[in-house]
């Protein structure tokens, strides 16, 4: 194939091999890069917990491909490339440039998820962007792990960096690099990250280029186009074939951590022949606490639901997003005005937007939804000074919960969920680059919501601090409000958190006159021996609890998922039921 065979108007004719060849590329490409960004970068968090996305876009900053990681990310993520893209038109950028933002009121999500984005370049002419998100252990602000649940404003939550340029013609901006490092508290980890960002764009500029030279960039920009437009069709033709009608859903966030209860996220799904609008009206007022979701994360939520109900293989473009209209009505939690506190929005906020618009959806296509998750992140910081060498050090991770249950297959266990799509840190690799101990890890019994299809369950994890005080922030949310069953089925179990001044007496248990239970939303000074007990919450059932197979129950009680007293509560046997059913077989 060449650029010379065209159609009548001029327009290069593609063949349908040729097409998913070039599309493959382009995925293989991303998904390179992102295993690129990984191997070398510096910190746990993306090392170990792969809290990182990358992506490829076009010349005019539509997405082509993405590695399919962070859903949380790369829906958001063409903000992020608009914004610099209008900070820096392609004419004034050269080879070897890069930009750098994380302002989530200039096209980013929140402080800690910082964006590089790299042009590509044929004969002088941009033709593509190169471009990854990942989160930062620390970028400043008033708490270590920048994610401080008492933030009222976004100029407590860390350094915010509008579009500049981090490496100009290929040599590093040191300027702008110091300046970052004089405002976190783990500057080498900072610079160490960085430039595994800088590397995983090079890898995708590198690959970019040669696409370019196999077939052409006249036939090559063709190529994208259709691809684009070949999953607009896919994704139009899967809205088609959902009923007609306007469909309604509204769901709470527990608090925002400085008052303000019960806050809710509603929204209104309007299918017409082969496009949908969602709309937030009547969602909460932003908030003086930093569950406030600006719109590239409310967007990014909306985008992750629908592609979940229509057909997730259909290939991840801008062409997916062309026949979804978002309302998000200004100054509320779903679209903030700044100077709003943002931090949690991306992290907890978005979990809801994505409850609420599949529990609305649900009603349109009952067997393509789930039920609730476990609705939140769980997000973890500690920080501090480290006492085996008196360096400072910021620990943050999310932990996962329960997955809902859903038509024919029961939820599962201890999973990050939906928005989040990261790994857990291992306790080998936390307890040696933190001064932490993890002193219990294990699945919560009795979390997950009863029916046909049980709902997966939660996690306790047990983290000591050692000989030394440290600063500890939570950011969490169903600790009132529980995740909801479906089709019948009954609500996950809510999530709790305790603080043990004086550590565990013993490996397994403690009287409740030595805990304390802390809110969801918390800020605390930890003294040495400190231990956190964050146990996350279940998620919801699936079809009503009385069709549940008797096997399948049996097999829960073995395998001490739920108790006998908890399953004879929750489904309603009898020990007869279990009179064919040897519990002590394998």
């Amino acid at each position: 194939m060449t650029d010379s065979e065209t159609t009548t108007d001029g327009t290069p004719t593609i063949d349908s091999v040729t097409l998913e060849i070039v599309r493959n590329a382009c995925e293989a490409i991303t998904e390179e890069m992102n295993a690129n960004l990984i191997r070398t970068g510096y910190s746990p968090n993306i090392k170990e917990r792969r809290d990182c996305s990358c992506a490829l876009f076009d010349a005019d900053g539509e997405m082509i491909s993405q590695a399919e990681n962070m859903p949380v990310h790369l829906g958001a993520m063409p903000f992020s490339v608009a914004a610099a893209i209008e900070r820096y038109p392609p004419e004034t950028l050269e080879p070897g440039d890069a930009i750098l933002l994380n302002d989530p009121f200039r096209g980013g999500a929140h402080l800690p998820d910082l964006t590089l984005v790299t042009p590509v370049f044929v004969k002088e002419r941009v033709v593509a962007y190169a471009a990854n998100r990942a989160h930062h252990a620390d970028i400043g602000g008033s708490r270590a792990g920048s994610v401080a649940a008492d933030s009222t404003e976004i100029y407590q939550e860390g350094l915010r960096i509008p579009p500049i340029k981090l490496y100009e013609g290929g040599e590093p901006n040191d300027t702008a690099m110091e300046m970052i490092r004089a405002n976190v508290r783990t500057p080498d980890e900072r610079r160490g990250d960085l430039r595994a960002q800088e590397a995983a764009n090079e890898t995708g500029r590198q690959r970019f280029e040669a696409l370019t030279e196999k077939y052409g960039i006249t036939l090559l920009t063709a190529a994208l186009e259709e691809i684009k437009d070949y999953s607009e069709r896919r994704m139009r033709a899967e809205i088609e074939s959902l009923p007609d009608g306007i469909y309604s859903f509204e769901d709470v966030l527990d608090d925002d951590g400085r008052g303000a209860t019960d806050l809710p996220v509603a929204t209104t799904v309007t299918i017409d022949d082969d496009s949908i609008m969602v709309d937030f009206d009547g969602t909460a007022e932003q908030t003086a606490g930093p569950v406030n979701a600006v719109f590239a994360v409310t967007a990014s939520a909306t985008y992750y639901a629908v592609r979940c109900v229509t057909d997730p293989d259909i290939p991840p473009n801008h062409g997916c997003y062309r026949p979804i209209d978002i309302s998000a009505p200004a100054g509320t939690i779903v679209n903030p005005e700044p100077p709003a506190a943002v931090v949690g929005g991306n992290l907890e906020t978005s979990q809801r937007i994505t409850d609420v618009v599949l529990g609305a959806l649900a009603d349109a296509a009952t067997e393509r939804v789930l039920a609730g998750c476990q609705g939140t992140m769980n997000n973890v910081t500690f920080g501090g000074t480290d006492p085996r060498d008196d360096s400072p050090y910021a620990f943050y991770e999310t932990q996962g919960g329960g997955f809902g249950g859903r038509a024919g297959i029961d939820g599962m266990d201890g999973v990050h969920v939906h928005m989040s799509n990261t790994m857990n840190t291992p306790v080998e690799v936390l307890e040696t680059v933190y001064p932490l101990r993890v002193m219990r890890y294990e699945l919560r019994n009795n979390s997950g919501g009863a029916g046909e299809f049980r709902g997966g369950l939660g996690l306790r994890r047990d983290i000591g601090v050692r000989k030394h005080s440290a600063a500890f922030s939570l950011l969490a949310d169903r600790h009132r409000h529980e995740p909801y069953g479906l089709a019948g089925g009954s609500e996950g179990g809510s999530g709790v958190a305790y603080l043990f001044e004086n550590g565990l007496d013993e490996g397994t248990s403690t009287s409740n006159s030595d805990r304390e239970r802390l809110p969801g939303k918390v800020v605390r000074e930890l003294t040495p021996g400190s231990v956190v007990s964050i146990r996350t919450p279940g998620a919801g059932g699936y079809g009503e609890p009385e069709e549940r197979d008797p096997e399948a129950i049996a097999r829960d009680i073995k395998l001490g998922k739920v108790s006998t007293e908890a399953a004879r509560k929750r489904y309603g046997f009898s020990d007869a039921t279990f009179d064919d059913i040897d519990l002590d077989a394998p």
